[in-house]
């Protein structure tokens, strides 16, 4: 009885895929990332902020319901006429009632105003954060794969944009728009003017893209544009875009709070941080807390986005499947 052999295998044959010298395969993008992020005590304890963070904005209606007050309700028996309007008791009048205090004056529930602050401005800053990817990366994607007019058309309203001084027109914006909603105007303005720095980024990676051998291939193979840069191009310029959007959220959310503190931003009874530390600002001597609570619900924020951007791991340029 014949019996067949299997060939040997000789020293320059890789190992079948499986065996046990084969190598193993590469983890998910996203097992990467959580790893990378988990792994690190910083990283890990500045997911934990944003994620508590984001909690507290999606369930503030909740939140304040358990507290018992409503944002924009007065407590008169919270503060003292006779000291200026002063909240009773030490720390600005924290007790089983008013987790956080109270307003001066107002008698509004600080611990309310607060998680409804932190709804407001999260959702500006992801909102306009969205407007800004979406905008840049199709601006920058399309300039640098088509060059040329389209090119030169975008770079030219990129250096446009850029050459304002932002913030002015943020302000001169918002003091000339009264009567619309102040959310959805402040998103859309900071959104207007905060494209082009990521479009900058797209455009010089597109550039880079666009003559790879794969791209070529795609487009020996029949590709059109549109499966070329959504197929080809767009994966592999992710890593630089998640990296930008993680870092762009910390600024949204100053930004915000900036044009809040200016007066131009989110208009009371609405709270909003920037709004509440400029409230507080004439009571920092007699009531420290009300300062305090809003500076430090911001502070966390801005620094648990920017350290998640910081320690973001930037993706390797790999060859896109058809």
């Amino acid at each position: 009885m014949n019996t067949v052999t299997a060939p040997a295998t000789g020293p320059g044959d890789a190992p079948a895929a499986g065996g046990p010298g084969s190598p193993a395969p590469p983890d998910a993008p996203w097992r990467t990332t959580w790893r990378r992020l988990w792994g690190d005590r910083g990283s890990r304890t500045a997911l934990i902020a944003a994620v508590l963070l984001i909690l507290v904005a999606l369930t503030a209606p909740l939140l304040s319901r358990l507290g018992g007050w409503s944002p924009t309700a007065f407590d008169a028996d919270a503060i003292d006429p006779y000291l200026g309007g002063l909240p009773h008791g030490p720390l600005g009048g924290i007790s089983a009632e008013h987790w956080l205090g109270v307003e001066p004056v107002t008698g509004r529930d600080l611990f309310a105003r607060v998680v409804h602050g932190a709804q407001v401005s999260l959702l500006i800053a992801f909102a306009a954060t969205a407007i800004v990817v979406v905008t840049g990366t199709a601006a920058g994607i399309a300039a640098g794969y088509f060059g040329g007019r389209v090119d030169t058309v975008l770079s030219r309203l990129m250096d446009l944009t850029m050459s304002f001084p932002s913030l002015i027109f943020m302000i001169a914006m918002m003091s000339v728009a009264q009567d619309v909603n102040r959310v959805v105007l402040m998103t859309v303005v900071i959104g207007v003017f905060g494209w082009p720095g990521i479009a900058r980024v797209v455009r010089a990676e597109a550039l880079s893209l666009r003559h790879r051998e794969f791209v070529e291939a795609a487009r020996a193979c029949g590709s059109g544009p549109w499966r070329i840069l959504t197929r080809q191009v767009l994966p592999n310029i992710s890593g630089p875009v998640i990296a930008y959007t993680t870092l762009l959220i910390p600024g949204m959310i100053s930004t915000e709070a900036a044009l809040s503190f200016l007066g131009v931003g989110v208009r009371p009874p609405t709270p909003s941080w920037g709004q509440m530390i400029a409230e507080a600002v004439a009571y920092y001597e007699t009531d420290p807390l009300y300062f305090v609570v809003p500076s430090v619900f911001l502070f966390v924020a801005v620094l648990a986005f920017t350290v998640l951007g910081d320690r973001s791991p930037r993706p390797c340029r790999r060859a896109a499947g058809r």
